[in-house]
């Protein structure tokens, strides 16, 4: 026979416990003529075998249940489900600590938050230490803060030797520039890389330039490319963040911007860019959208994960009206305008396979490679020209 205390310290509970057991049925005491509370050892392994099912995630009323009759097997599998999911949330939780600690990828957070909450992701990653310009690569690009500097590293080296940074050709820049209705006499270029376009517009018009962009290999040969034509006296070239542009003493007849929108978020380069230009100015821009309402479910799933603001020409036109601009009109690159831009980055990779196999940032360009290989005709480049109101 227990006494209370002694039956509390040999199954590691406390007297107050038994006693609430006791005031809830499961546990039943004898009382001594002197008034004290005695236990058997039946008492005790009913109290052993109540903390096993406690360990299973039963209630005191369940262990009360499966104590007092047969297993309720209905009720054990709903509290196995609740358990479930719990250990998933927990799982979770300790996978998305790991990954902000650095001991995992972060790609599928990062991919998930740009998607629900943009804006604020990109807010977020400036709080960490990153600039806008950085946040927007790490959004859009990297997609891991903890790996992006290497991941960066080795992007540059890939694009290192590009002429193309993105989709187009010197005829699709030369077309949106004959729909701009004057004659500009400054432009402002926005993501200019190294410069394929700044070249085309400093030769098809006498315009003063500024070519603006972060990546500074682009911009030194887009340097190079300024000297071997003579154009030193009319393209100025200045590393500045698209997201931080200044004030114009005079604002501008036209922003150019060639596949660098999406960085910042078309819709909200619309709106900031704006303040830039003169009433009457031009904006001209491209960017990747859909040809068709029903992609194919890994075509749709890719863009989803890889540029989830990816919209089509009708809702670019749309942004833009809201956004205080006309559309003077808007046009396909075309598959040359693509395969500019991914023949020589295939051939690139293949190139740099021996050093940078199994890193990510050759398998992501991979990835894209054979989706526009797969997606022909679902997705493509689209160039826009637009007036300010």
């Amino acid at each position: 026979m227990y006494q209370i205390s002694e039956l509390a310290e040999s199954v590691g509970l406390s007297r107050a416990t038994l006693l609430y057991y006791e005031k809830l049925g499961l546990l039943k005491s004898e009382r001594r003529a002197n008034g004290y509370r005695v236990y058997t050892d039946a008492d005790r392994q009913r109290l052993r075998l109540m903390q096993q099912l406690q360990a299973g995630g039963l209630s005191l009323q369940e262990c009360q249940a499966c104590l007092d009759g047969k297993l309720d097997r209905d009720m054990l599998g709903q509290r196995l489900a609740v358990l479930n999911a719990e250990i998933a949330e927990k799982t979770r939780s300790r996978d998305l600590l790991a990954a902000l600690l650095g001991q995992s990828s972060l790609k599928d957070w990062h991919e998930e938050v740009e998607r629900v909450a943009p804006d604020l992701h990109r807010a977020w990653l400036m709080s960490q230490g990153f600039s806008s310009a950085e946040a927007g690569l790490v959004a859009l690009v990297s997609k891991d803060m903890n790996t992006h500097d290497a991941y960066m590293a080795g992007f540059m080296e890939v694009f290192a030797d590009l002429d193309w940074w993105g989709p187009g050709t010197t005829e699709a820049t030369r077309r949106a520039l004959t729909m701009v209705p004057f004659e500009p006499e400054t432009i402002l270029e926005i993501g200019c890389g190294p410069g394929m376009a700044t070249m085309t517009l400093a030769d098809a018009t006498t315009a003063r330039i500024m070519a603006t962009d972060t990546a500074e290999g682009a911009l030194d040969k887009l340097r190079a490319r300024i000297d071997a034509g003579g154009f030193a006296d009319r393209i100025e070239v200045q590393n500045v963040d698209m997201a931080t542009l200044p004030a114009p003493e005079r604002p501008w007849d036209v922003i150019w911007s060639e596949g660098s929108a999406y960085i910042l978020g078309v819709e909200k380069a619309l709106a900031a860019w704006r303040a830039l230009i003169r009433p009457g100015g031009a904006l001209v821009f491209s960017d990747m959208v859909w040809r068709t309402d029903t992609p194919d479910e890994a075509i749709r799933a890719f863009w989803t994960a890889e540029y989830p603001a990816m919209a089509t020409p009708a809702t670019h036109a749309a942004q833009a009206r809201r956004a205080g601009y006309s559309v003077v009109g808007h046009f396909d690159i075309g598959l040359e305008g693509m395969e500019t831009y991914y023949r020589p980055l295939a051939a690139r990779l293949d190139a740099l396979e021996p050093r940078l196999a199994g890193a990510r940032v050759l398998d992501d360009l991979r990835r894209e490679i054979a989706v526009l290989e797969a997606g022909r005709g679902q997705f493509g480049y689209e160039m826009f020209v637009l007036e300010r109101l």
